[in-house]
């Protein structure tokens, strides 16, 4: 390999090799997860959250040797150790795992949908916005990503691996760049006695280089905005922790916005030695492959000093366009350390120079002046390193940052010029990356006082079940890594969309900015609405001006048209492309230009979905109660009442409730529902509900005692035509699966608890019937499928077989399960709430080895669908519940007054959402 290190200092994981050191003590450091447990699940009673497992990581840290448990890594979060290997191995559903009477049925829609595909690949050369061909496929190696929200992000693996991509807006690369690493040398007395790249891989490249950590004496903990790495390095007595932050701060809309992470490595010393220590960083320019095959990129170092402080580091200039950026690898100079670099090198070579310049002195030669420009086909690197002296029994502390600076976006569609929220801040210019660094670098510890002061209150309730706590905040990832754009709205783009009532959409727009997120990864649409109706809660309650500013676009989009004619995969049918007064599906593609162009989504034509218009009344007056503003309640009320007026139309029969049109026609794209449904018939007679409530407080009489008529005689037709004396009927047809048991069957009743309606004078579904169809899916949909552990299966008959009628009927989709434990939580339900919502974690995070990309669904075998959804965030609806149902045990008003008429709920048991700075 040629390190220069001899051969007993190296290390290697071949198990029983003598040149290995296996430190003696090698107990697990499992139980510190739970070391808040109360005791086992069954002593527990039932009013209580539920299990606290004591080996809560499962078996995830079963192969860990060490005795580390790292610098200050806390006690819950997700905990996986290096060498662990997840032993199942699922595939995305492809077209073989359908069945063929199905397909049958369908095989006009999959003929149109090839014929469109390869127009769309072939012919315009661009990216389908659901690619039922080319899935993204397995890889269990995902961990937190870098990057605040809508600047792009960048997401290391628990490995240590750099390998999912997002600079350009809404779009993924997969791919691990080798060149991306970590590496730590040691000396003493004047000589390097261990270098090591912080990694398992043994890559074709850079083979000069000491690669294949032994991955049994490394950990990695997630706690999302935060992650360490904890390496117990062989026969050094030295453990590494490496701490990663990025700034995603709840009520924060300044430096939640920046695209930075930084890394502060704790370099603990146990042994008797002093010691100098250093870790370099190096970092390919671009991902390699296409977008660097042109050339034209170079590296240049950079030192910038202000207020008293030093950051030093390299700049990764990447002009490609249409959005060129500049990367900035940087650390912090303090007095105590020593700031290199080396400013190029070819990351597919052996990598022989840097390999020896670092071990030679610890240090990095520095030279001066930029890097040549790369040429066509060639890669550049480079690296920064910190160096320190670390004294017996010491501990050191070294800190890097990564930004990158990509202001000016375009989408797919090269139509229009956007900037992203961070210039607001940084300028527009390109040229932030220093001053990103050096930021980040200066107030990391402020954004982890605020990120601890944010997460306390929940990690430190011992009510909680330690996988609640990882699952809490680690799905969060999505707000950031769900293709997220945070884009300025200039003042001039307004004036057209200033023609109407909304008299809070300027300031709204023009200070809180434009926010977008996918439905999913491999779903590419921004703002998927009938999915958002689930997610929102995480929105609404951690950054609740950008859930106004999304409403607010809904809104707008609401009031256009779009009557371009086109042919829907689904019926074959053309029609217009939007309607007026009904929302839209989505807000666009990025591979287009969204915002410009809606409805990217064309498997139906959404125009006569049932349940859209009514996710956008509920979701109005769910944010207006969780807020208190009555001027965003004031501008949304027009077009609240314009989509009721849509919706009234598929009442056909007049009873005050509404039909389901006999095809896939809501968010269950690929369930069929005919006449009055549990689903959109609850969602109905919720919205109508909130109707009342909101002529109410707009002094609209007449239109309150209409919707009090309709909810009156919906509220008798739903109860007559769909209750069965233990749950709500699926629909009312004549088909077999109308009697099928749905998980989601309570969704309308969800919305309404989270307002503060639906019980008492408010009442619209009787209680008691809630509580027992809660009881029946729980009973069937949970226990009797997977043997409880896996969440809630979408549809069961009532004689415990899961519901095959359709591709979705037989699926767990995990937003919709944590949305179903929210309202067991709100009824009473609370352990068989957790309980549900337990069996999808284990499922995703333990067992499939899904982290960091919760998918839309998966089966009791074989498949998972459509990696890195949006719906999981959900889970926040949970949060709402406990807080709410904590404040009724405390007697305190669920939403609180404070100044003028901004009603915020104090958020959690003892405030857990509390603002950890002003807006």
């Amino acid at each position: 390999m040629g390190t220069g290190i001899p051969a007993s200092e190296q290390s290697n994981c071949a198990k029983g090799d003598p040149q290995v050191y296996f430190p003696e003590e090698t107990a697990s450091i499992e139980a510190v997860q739970d070391s808040d447990c109360e005791g086992p699940e069954d002593s527990r009673p039932q009013h209580e959250p539920g299990p606290c497992n004591p080996e809560d990581s499962g078996q995830l840290m079963a192969s860990y040797e060490g005795n580390a448990r790292g610098y200050q890594v806390p006690p819950f979060g997700w905990r996986i150790c290096l060498a662990h290997e997840f032993a199942e191995k699922r595939k995305p559903l492809q077209a073989g795992d359908i069945s063929l009477s199905y397909l049958i049925k369908h095989l006009g829609m999959g003929l149109r949908y090839l014929k469109w595909w390869y127009r769309k690949t072939q012919v315009e050369k661009k990216k389908p916005f659901i690619d039922m061909f080319n899935s993204v496929p397995l890889r269990q190696i995902y961990g937190c990503p870098l990057g605040g929200i809508g600047g792009g992000t960048i997401t290391r693996g628990w490995r240590g691996q750099f390998c999912r991509w997002q600079l350009n807006p809404g779009l993924y690369q997969h791919q691990t760049v080798i060149a991306d690493q970590f590496t730590v040398c040691l000396r003493r007395e004047g000589r390097t006695v261990y270098q090591q790249v912080l990694s398992l891989e043994r890559p074709s490249v850079l083979r000069s280089w000491n690669w294949g950590l032994c991955g049994h004496f490394a950990f990695y903990h997630a706690l999302y905005p935060r992650a360490w790495t904890v390496y117990q390095l062989p026969g050094q007595n030295v453990t590494l922790t490496c701490r990663q932050i990025t700034p995603i701060l709840p009520h924060d809309y300044q430096d939640s916005s920046l695209p930075v992470g930084v890394f502060v490595w704790d370099v603990e010393n146990e042994g008797d030695q002093a010691l100098d220590v250093s870790i370099m960083f190096s970092m390919r320019n671009g991902l390699g492959g296409e977008d660097d095959a042109q050339g034209g990129l170079w590296n240049e170092p950079f030192c910038l000093e202000r207020d008293g402080e030093t950051v030093k580091g390299l700049l990764l200039h990447h002009p490609t366009l249409p959005n060129p950026y500049t990367m900035a690898v940087a650390a912090r100079l303090k007095a105590d350390t020593t700031v290199t670099h080396i400013t190029a090198f070819d990351p597919d070579s052996t990598g022989q120079q840097v390999w020896q310049d670092l071990l030679e002195d610890g240090q990095l030669d520095s030279p001066a002046g930029q890097s040549s420009t790369s040429e066509k086909g060639a890669g550049i690197a480079g690296a920064v390193c910190v160096s320190s002296k670390l004294p017996p029994r010491g501990r050191c502390c070294l800190e890097f940052s990564l930004a990158w600076d990509m202001p000016r976006i375009m989408f797919g569609a090269r139509g229009q010029v956007h900037y992203r929220r961070y210039t607001r801040f940084f300028g527009q210019d390109g040229d932030a990356a220093p001053a990103l660094s050096h930021y980040a670098l200066c107030h990391y510890t402020d954004w982890e006082d605020r990120i601890s002061a944010w997460q306390s209150p929940v990690l430190d309730d011992r009510s909680l079940p330690a996988w609640y706590k990882s699952a809490l905040f680690n799905e969060l990832y999505f707000l950031a890594d769900g293709g997220t754009v945070w884009l300025e709205v200039p003042e001039d783009s307004l004036l057209e969309e200033l023609g109407g009532s909304m008299h809070q959409l300027r300031p709204i727009l023009q200070n809180y900015g434009r926010f977008g997120y996918l439905e999913g990864q491999e779903y590419r649409m921004y703002n998927t609405y009938d999915v958002h109706f689930y997610a929102s809660f995480a929105l609404i309650m951690l950054w609740p001006k950008l859930e106004l500013s999304l409403q607010y676009d809904m809104a707008l989009a609401t009031l256009r048209e779009d009557l371009t004619r086109r042919r829907y995969l689904m019926s074959g049918v053309i029609a217009p492309v939007k309607r007026r007064n009904v929302i839209p599906h989505d807000i666009g593609d990025p591979d287009d230009e969204p915002w410009l162009r809606v409805n990217a989504y064309l498997i139906h034509d959404t125009a006569d979905w049932k349940d859209l218009n009514l996710k956008f009344v509920l979701q109005v007056y769910r944010d207006f109660y969780l807020t208190g503003d009555q001027g965003f309640l004031k501008d949304m009320w027009p077009v609240c009442l314009a989509v009721m007026e849509s919706e009234m139309k598929f009442d056909k029969d007049h009873d005050g409730l509404i039909e389901n049109g006999g095809y896939a026609d809501q968010t269950y794209d690929g369930w069929v529902t005919t006449g009055p449904s549990a689903y959109c018939g609850g969602l109905w007679l919720a919205a109508v509900a909130v109707m009342v409530q909101m002529a109410a407080l707009c002094g609209a009489q007449e239109v309150r005692d209409k919707f009090s008529s309709i909810l009156s005689r919906g509220q008798e037709a739903y109860e007559r035509l769909l209750w069965n004396g233990r749950y709500y009927n699926y629909d009312s047809s004549s088909q077999p699966q109308s009697h099928s048991i749905m998980s989601d069957q309570c969704a309308g009743q969800w919305f309404l608890r989270a307002c503060g309606l639906g019980e008492g004078d408010t009442e619209v579904f009787p209680i008691p019937h809630v509580v027992r169809a809660l009881q029946t899916i729980f009973e069937l949909n949970v226990q009797a499928f997977a043997g409880g552990a896996m969440g809630a299966v979408n549809g069961m008959q009532p004689h415990g077989v899961p519901d095959r009628s359709s591709v979705q009927s037989d699926e767990v989709w995990v937003g919709v399960v944590y949305g179903l434990a929210a309202t067991m939580i709100q009824e009473g339900l609370t352990w068989e709430g957790f309980r549900t919502a337990e069996g999808c974690y284990r499922t995703v995070w333990e067992r499939l080895g899904l982290a960091f990309q919760t998918p839309e669904a998966y089966c009791q075998q074989r498949v998972f669908r459509s990696l890195a959804y949006m719906r999981p965030l959900s889970i926040w609806a949970m949060q709402l519940a406990l807080e709410q149902q904590q404040k009724k045990k405390d007697g305190r008003p669920v939403v609180e007054q404070s100044k003028g008429l901004n009603l915020r709920p104090k958020c959690g048991p003892e405030g857990a959402m509390a603002n950890p700075s002003p807006e």
